[in-house]
Order: C-alpha cells, then sequence, then structure tokens
C-alpha cells in the first residue's frame, strides 16, 4: 500500500513538473518577450481570452504561438517516444545498455536521410524529404532486421542484437560510401547537421501525425507490462509461465521502430535519452515496467524539455545542436552509474 502511494505520489510530482517546465521554458528564448505577452498569446490561442485583434497576427504571436510551442511539444513528444524505447529495446535485448537506436535504427535513419541529400532520393516528398527517407530508413531496417534473426531458427534477443549491429554496419559503410562518391561540401554539411539533431523544424501540422504516434506507442507498451516483466527473465522462464515470447518481441520491435522513425523524422538523431533515462528511473522505481513506462515517459518529457531550452540560450545569437547537449550531458551521467554501482536492471549493488 506504501508502495502505491509513493507511486502516485511520483507520477503527481512529475505531472506538475512537467506543467511547470512547459508554462517557464515557453517564456524563455531569445527573444525579448514578456511574460505577459506570452501568456496573453497562449490563453487567447487556447481559450479565446484577451482581445483576438490585438494579439492575433504579429511577429510577437509568431514567436510564441510558431516557434515556441510547437518546438516545447515536439520536446515534449521526443522525450517521451525516445525514454520509452529506451525501455522497450532494454527489455527486448535483455540489455541495460542499449537504447532506441540499438539494433541499427540509427543507421538506418541516417543512410535513408545520407540519400535524400546527398542523392535527391525521395524528391517526391517535397520538403518533408529527408525527414520521410529517414523514417523509412529506420523502419526498414527494423524489418530487416527480424528478418534475418529469424534465418536458420526463430530470433531472440541475442540473434536480434547480432542483426542489428550487422546492418547497422552495412548502412553505415553505404552512408560513408555515399558522401566520399558525391563529395559536396555542403551537403556534407547538411547531412552532419542533421546528424546533430534540432527541433527547430517543429510545426503544428506535423503534431498531428507525430502526436498520435508517440502517445498511442506508449500508451501500447504500458498495456504489455506483464509480457515486458517476463523478458527480463529469458525465453525459457517465460516458456514455463506460458507466454512465448518470440512473436511479441518481434512486434515491440516493430512499434518501437515506427515510433524511433517518427522521432528521427522530426527532430534528427538525439541520442543518450534512450539510454540514460531509463537507468535514473529504474534507480527510483525499480524494474516493473508498470511503473516503469510512465515514469520514464514524464521525466523524459522533462529532461528535453529543459534541453532543448538550454540549446537555445547558451550559445548567444545562435543555436546549440540538441543532439550534442544530450550527448555532453547523457555520456558523464552514464560513466557516473557505471562507476558508482554495478548497474543492470534493477540497479542492485
Amino acid at each position: 500500500m506504501k508502495k502505491k502511494a509513493s507511486y502516485i505520489t511520483i507520477c503527481i510530482v512529475l505531472l506538475a513538473a512537467l506543467g511547470v517546465s512547459l508554462l517557464a521554458a515557453v517564456t524563455i528564448g531569445s527573444s525579448s518577450l514578456t511574460i505577459e505577452q506570452v501568456y496573453e498569446i497562449i490563453l487567447y490561442k487556447l481559450f479565446g481570452i484577451g482581445d483576438g485583434t490585438a494579439l492575433g497576427a504579429g511577429p510577437v504571436h509568431d514567436v510564441v504561438w510558431y516557434i515556441r510551442m510547437p518546438r516545447l511539444i515536439l520536446a515534449l513528444l521526443v522525450g517521451m517516444g525516445l525514454s520509452v524505447c529506451g525501455v522497450i529495446m532494454q527489455a527486448i535485448v535483455k540489455n541495460p545498455l542499449a537504447d532506441p537506436y540499438v539494433l541499427g535504427i540509427s543507421s538506418g535513419a541516417s543512410l535513408g536521410a545520407t540519400l535524400s541529400i546527398m542523392l535527391g532520393v525521395g524528391v517526391a516528398l517535397g520538403a518533408n524529404a529527408v525527414g520521410g527517407m529517414a523514417f523509412l530508413g529506420a523502419f526498414g531496417i527494423s524489418v530487416a532486421v527480424v528478418g534475418l534473426a529469424n534465418v536458420g531458427g526463430r530470433a531472440n534477443s541475442v540473434k536480434l542484437l547480432l542483426a542489428g549491429m550487422a546492418l547497422s554496419a552495412v548502412c553505415s559503410a553505404f552512408s560513408n560510401f555515399i558522401v566520399y562518391l558525391v563529395n559536396d561540401k555542403d551537403k556534407i554539411q547538411t547531412v552532419t547537421y542533421w546528424m546533430m539533431g534540432s527541433l527547430a523544424g517543429a510545426k503544428w501540422e506535423n503534431m498531428a501525425v507525430i502526436a498520435p504516434v508517440i502517445l498511442l506507442g506508449t500508451l501500447f507498451f504500458w498495456t504489455q507490462h506483464r509480457t515486458l516483466n517476463l523478458m527480463l527473465l529469458g525465453d525459457e522462464s517465460a516458456v514455463t509461465l506460458g507466454t512465448d515470447l518470440h512473436r511479441w518481441r518481434q512486434l515491440y520491435l516493430l512499434v518501437s521502430s515506427a515510433m524511433v522513425g517518427f522521432i528521427v523524422y522530426s527532430s534528427g538523431m538525439i541520442g543518450f535519452v534512450g539510454l540514460i533515462i531509463p537507468h535514473v528511473v529504474r534507480m527510483i522505481s525499480g524494474t516493473d515496467h508498470k511503473k516503469l513506462i510512465p515514469l520514464s515517459a514524464l521525466v523524459g518529457s522533462i529532461f528535453l524539455i529543459w534541453a532543448d531550452v538550454l540549446c537555445r540560450v547558451v550559445i548567444h545569437g545562435a543555436e546549440l545542436p540538441i543532439g550534442i547537449l544530450t550527448s555532453i550531458i547523457g555520456a558523464p551521467c552514464f560513466i557516473y552509474l557505471m562507476v558508482r554501482r554495478r548497474y543492470g536492471f534493477g540497479g542492485n549493488e
């Protein structure tokens, strides 16, 4: 009973922190806007409160409603999606060092983006060509990983990991070959910047696609907490309990890949979020996925909102790619966790 009350309290605190983070972060940026201006515009757009003639147009309105707000909502969704997918990937391969990109998804996305930028593949997708090709690359490699892992017998966590590493190496080799072959400095710079990750391209129209995928994917995995808990015990133990993990593992991989594909489509490559957040949350909640998934979603959202704020203000007059900042923060945190304790799924000594 005490544990349940503690869990509910943590959820309420994190929900409150998420709300406060959104309300505070929207007031921070390179443009000099007063808090009153920001909230007047938000209240008018959401609830129709205020003078629509004065607030419905102009540069202040555009900065708040078309730049800052979509960006913060995207940060919330990306942080949630990466954290939850990190939890799922670590359960699928039964390895606490796994992250959403461990099974070749990042390399597939990189290859797709490189094909689009360097060779113009996917021009039919218009302005979304790079993101669209990255999504197709990420999802395509995930399907290929599942297929390869099933060659010569049913897939298990080890075969999935090895298949992902092999296809990741192939995709990276092809990406480097294309970059070397084309040898266009401007396009190489574009590929490099895209690989660093950014939320600057956030638009309201994209939210209608990304939000349902991330939210429904998170809800789906939350309903699968019992099966995910069994994955930590291993296939043999699960079979004795009447559950065959083979098809569930493949389903979870494909759903995770779809989520990561849309994340890559909208924000490029952002590392370490899906690796560090599940570790930190396990130290608080333990390994039960019924608690781990929602807590990871909330902590990941809060983390990425403030990471985006730092990216916008840390360098005056410029924006730091968010993938660089998450790596700067995530790598030392991960090293600390590894040095401080012999960390596993339970975080026990």
